[in-house]
C-alpha cells in the first residue's frame, strides 16, 4: 500500500513539474516572439510585440513556481541547514525530518487555502489584467493546482518521514 502511494505521489509531483516546465518553455517562446516582433515591426516585417506579454509572463511564472513546489518537496529539495545533522543520532534526524515535513504541510495548506480564497475574490469582482484583459482569477486557478498538489505531496511526505521514524527504514 505504501509503495503504491509513493509511486502515485511521485507521479503527481513529476507531472506537475513537467507541466511547470512546459509553461516556462511557452513563456520563453512567447517572449522571443514578442521581442522579434518588436524588432522587426519598424522594418515592416512581423506583427509587432505580443499584446499583454507582461501579463502572460507574470501569470505563467507564478503558475510554474507553484507547479515546481510538489517535486521540490517530494525530492527533499528545499533548502536545509545541516550544521548538526552529522553529529546527532539517526533517530533524531528522522524525528527532525518528520517535524519539518509536518511544518511544510502546514505551510502548504495555508498557501493553498489563501490562494483559493484569493481566486474566489478575484472571480467575484471580475478583476482583469491591465493590458491583455485576462481574468486575474485564471492565474490564481493555475497556481492553485500546483498549491493543492504541494499540499498533497507534503501530506505524503509527513507519512513517509513518519514511517521512517517509526520503522527506521528510509526506503523511498
Amino acid at each position: 500500500m505504501y509503495h503504491r502511494l509513493s509511486r502515485m505521489a511521485e507521479a503527481l509531483a513529476r507531472l506537475l513539474a513537467l507541466a511547470g516546465g512546459a509553461v516556462l518553455l511557452a513563456i520563453v517562446a512567447l517572449t522571443c516572439a514578442s521581442i522579434a516582433g518588436r524588432a522587426l515591426a519598424p522594418l515592416g516585417l512581423g506583427a509587432g510585440p505580443i499584446r499583454g506579454i507582461y501579463d502572460l509572463t507574470e501569470i505563467g511564472l507564478a503558475t510554474a513556481v507553484f507547479a515546481f513546489l510538489p517535486w521540490c518537496q517530494f525530492s527533499r529539495g528545499h533548502a536545509t541547514v545541516d550544521l548538526f545533522a552529522a553529529r546527532i543520532p539517526a533517530p533524531a534526524n528522522r524525528a527532525l525530518d518528520w517535524l519539518f515535513d509536518l511544518a511544510m504541510l502546514g505551510v502548504a495548506g495555508v498557501i493553498a487555502w489563501r490562494l483559493a480564497l484569493g481566486m474566489l475574490d478575484k472571480a467575484r469582482f471580475g478583476e482583469v489584467t491591465q493590458i491583455a484583459q485576462i481574468p486575474v482569477w485564471w492565474g490564481y486557478a493555475a497556481g492553485l493546482a500546483g498549491a493543492m498538489g504541494f499540499a498533497l505531496i507534503a501530506a505524503f511526505c509527513v507519512l513517509r518521514s513518519g514511517r521512517a521514524l517509526l520503522t527506521g527504514r528510509t526506503d523511498e
